[in-house]
């Protein structure tokens, strides 16, 4: 067994390279439970953090049945959710999309589904069946919209040739069908966030979009996670160094279920952001997944703890 001191950062689950006791968090009050519907994209980014693309089926789609039985789950532990996410990959590209979000929302939960509003969201079958939910459910459910930056130049860098245009014309859908939408963005190209926010702010004016710019929570800007990056672990003595609390963090209100490929039953994640890495990996019920996580991973340090980033809305 090697020494405390021998370990290299983020390889023991429990201490950090120095030897100090790793920061955990504990799940409170569940808010969020998110559904990986698939990593299957129509299009590959240049850094996307889950690695979607036409062809990474690492991921399978989730279906009804399945989604149905987390949220049984969920009313029999008393979760007391407020929200379901469903995330990708391309939520649209699941054929059980519609079942899915008009399950979710008959049970009283506000919906956030995250997507580029590309081709698989402009499906006339799509647009008829979201036009049928927002009629019956309103702004219960919300899209958000992965616009990486507010000029065509740097998202179609991110994105590919033009996709910046073709997500504008599914948000002026979104508008015009008056469905609920919010906008997530990156802050990777060196530009302050007052100055993205200004950009954002006029672009959605320029197009008649009821978005705040200003709001967090209706523009969200993500910090670019690479876990190449040099950052520093998180110990329990964090917590007080950086006058924060572990309800702040992500996992401390939230869960996400996922199928892996080839698996039987799906399992559930403590995180978002690491549905490959097995040691977040908590188990195929609910209950299993109440247990504490670890911050043992570069993007708990980056994107939550010192970059304060959230997925919920």
């Amino acid at each position: 067994m090697k020494d405390h001191n021998a370990f290299e950062k983020f390889e023991h689950p429990r201490i950090t390279a120095k030897g100090e006791e790793r920061a955990f968090v504990s799940l409170g009050a569940p808010e969020t439970l998110w559904f990986n519907t698939g990593t299957l994209c129509n299009i590959e980014c240049e850094n996307c953090y889950i690695e979607s693309s036409p062809t990474n089926d690492r991921l399978v789609y989730l279906n009804t049945a399945e989604i149905e039985e987390f949220l049984d789950q969920a009313e029999a532990r008393n979760w007391g959710l407020r929200e379901i996410g469903i995330t990708g990959g391309e939520p649209f590209m699941n054929p059980d999309i519609l079942a899915i979000t008009r399950a979710s929302l008959e049970r009283g939960y506000d919906v956030l589904i995250l997507t580029n509003a590309m081709r698989p969201m402009m499906r006339p079958s799509i647009r008829s069946g979201l036009e049928n939910l927002v009629a019956r459910f309103g702004d219960k459910l919300t899209l958000r919209v992965s616009l990486d930056h507010h000029s065509a130049e740097f998202h179609d860098k991110e994105r590919g040739p033009d996709t910046f245009e073709k997500s504008l014309i599914g948000m002026r859908w979104l508008r015009d069908a008056g469905i609920q939408m919010t906008v997530a963005g990156r802050t990777m190209w060196g530009e302050s966030e007052a100055d993205a926010r200004k950009g954002y702010a006029k672009l959605y004016a320029d197009n008649g979009f009821d978005i705040d710019a200003m709001n967090p929570c209706e523009t969200v800007l993500f910090p670019e996670m690479d876990v190449t990056a040099e950052v520093p672990e998180i110990t329990t003595d964090c917590w007080q160094i950086l006058g924060k609390s572990p309800a702040s963090v992500m996992c401390s209100s939230s869960r996400m279920v996922v199928k892996r490929k080839g698996a039987k039953k799906p399992t559930v994640v403590a995180c978002t952001l690491l549905p490959y890495d097995l040691q977040f990996d908590m188990g195929e019920t609910l209950a299993e997944a109440e247990g504490k996580v670890f911050l043992n991973h570069p993007h708990c340090a980056k994107f939550c703890v010192l970059g304060g980033a959230s997925c919920s809305a």
